[in-house]
């Protein structure tokens, strides 16, 4: 029998332990978010990229004339600050006065500290709480302490947590509301899988966040600080004995995924489609991202294509560097390389299918890739508005001297460019289309059968049955 939950306080109210995800670049804004705060959630609003509306609401689309990259940084930096606010006063509105509003933050987007205080400089009292990932935003808790708001840590391990508490958070523990705790290996989006950790062989959560809970205790950290649960959660009688079990203390569930099919999600009506047809296996864990994270995706043409496009590498030398290598070929740009004759034939087969250009990585191997595809890597890379701090794809970095000092690696992609596209009516064949490993399970829950969308209240309600 489902045990039910209890409600927590957050933010000075009573609140149900559930947290929607805060799903980058209008994946989430504040229709899904206030509706969830509506319901007596913890609703999230992305803070990445958000959109901001004209005159007649619709979303100004955010375009970058500027002839340099640091211009444009400029703009992606305002465009951020000015979308993010526009989604939490909405948010806020929507939500009655009722559960909370968070916001979430890619830590390692371009200039993501000067967003987040531009949001909370923008939105005081609106902003319950800040959960923040992918990096390790040791800065999280000085600036929550600056804006007076809660912050939530996104971790993947108890090891994670501690770095982040030794270094920092343990200076400013009465903001920490609580400790995210994401499956690297069944999460959404960007996860946070160490090199310790091996992609194809997923661990219990379980042990995991006992870990992290030791460790919190360790720290002094009250059992009534929730670790959220994120990552995997569909309903939560698979989840009963998580919950009200004193070896874990309080624990609260995060929901990215479920979301993403409800009437107020803002995503467009064919990438909710998609998710109803997305079989078991259907979702990779990968390495394309331009972040250098492991992230999880459907897998669509365009993933497909990232997937081919790796395998169709090889290593090259320059001429007389390795013993038996020979010419490439004697015309064009692959006169430059000189390979293993084992690689040329490799070569030969995959520039005789229309692959015929070569591109260099930084790992001192060549990748094959047809002339548009070519040419829409260059165009990418040359429109770079630095939205990550540190870009793999266009070796753009958002301090110093702005370079990471890499070349640009053409095995990634714009991922500001395939997430916004996505967002805003782009097909998901043609684009990156993050989603969690249960996604599979939109198909098989009878919830959702007969093409039911339900809204986020019914979405909520639903949960609180277990179900």
């Amino acid at each position: 029998m489902f045990k039910g939950l209890s409600p927590i306080v957050y933010g000075g109210r009573e609140v149900w332990p559930l947290v929607e995800g805060g799903k980058g670049v209008s994946a989430t804004n504040h229709s899904s978010s206030g509706a969830w705060a509506a319901a007596g959630g913890i609703g999230t609003v992305s803070a990445v990229n958000a959109d901001s509306y004209d005159e007649n609401g619709d979303p100004i689309p955010q375009v970058y004339p500027q002839a340099t990259r640091q211009e444009r940084h400029e703009q992606l930096i305002k465009y951020a600050i000015d979308g993010a606010s526009t989604q939490v006063k909405k948010a806020y509105e929507i939500s009655g006065g009722k559960g909370a509003i968070n916001i979430n933050v890619l830590w390692e987007m371009g200039g993501a500290q000067a967003v987040l205080e531009g949001v909370l400089e923008e939105c005081k009292g609106m902003i319950t709480g800040v959960t923040c990932g992918a990096g390790m935003p040791y800065k999280l808790a000085e600036i929550a302490a600056r804006f007076d708001v809660c912050y939530l840590p996104i971790v993947s391990s108890g090891r994670a947590f501690r770095a982040l508490w030794k270094r920092s958070y343990k200076n400013v523990p009465h903001l920490m509301a609580a400790v995210v705790y994401e499956d690297p290996w069944l999460a959404g989006g960007h996860n946070g899988l160490s090199n310790a950790e091996d992609p194809t062989k997923p661990e219990d959560p379980y042990p995991r966040v006992k870990v992290l809970r030791d460790m919190m205790r360790a720290e002094g950290v009250s059992d009534d600080v929730p670790i959220v649960m994120a990552g995997g959660v569909w309903c939560l009688r698979e989840w009963n004995d998580w919950i009200d079990n004193p070896e874990l203390g309080t624990i609260a569930f995060q929901f990215g995924t479920r979301p993403l099919l409800t009437q107020e999600s803002p995503i467009p009506q064919v990438w909710k489609d998609m998710l109803r047809n997305v079989e078991k296996g259907d979702v990779l864990l990968h390495k394309f991202s331009p972040t250098g994270f492991y992230s999880s995706a459907v897998k669509t043409p365009f993933l497909y294509d990232l997937m081919h496009r790796s395998e169709r590498q090889i290593p090259f030398f320059k001429r007389g560097e390795e013993e038996g290598t020979v010419q490439l070929s004697e015309e064009g740009k692959a006169r430059s390389f000189w390979v293993m004759p084992e690689d040329k034939q490799k070569a030969e087969i995959w520039m005789r299918a229309g692959h015929t250009e070569p591109l260099k990585t930084p790992d001192g191997t060549i990748v094959f890739v047809e002339p548009d595809t070519r040419d829409t890597i260059r165009k990418d890379q040359q429109d770079c508005m630095g939205c990550l701090s540190h870009c793999q794809f266009s070796s753009w970095k958002d301090h110093d001297d702005y370079t990471t000092g890499r070349l640009a690696d053409p095995r990634s992609f714009c991922i500001q460019k395939t997430l916004q596209d996505i967002a805003h009516g782009g097909h998901p064949d043609d684009n990156l289309a993050f989603a969690g490993h249960a996604a599979y399970r939109f198909k098989q829950d009878p919830f959702y059968s007969n093409n039911y969308t339900p809204t986020v209240g019914e979405l909520v309600e639903r949960i609180l049955t277990g179900d």
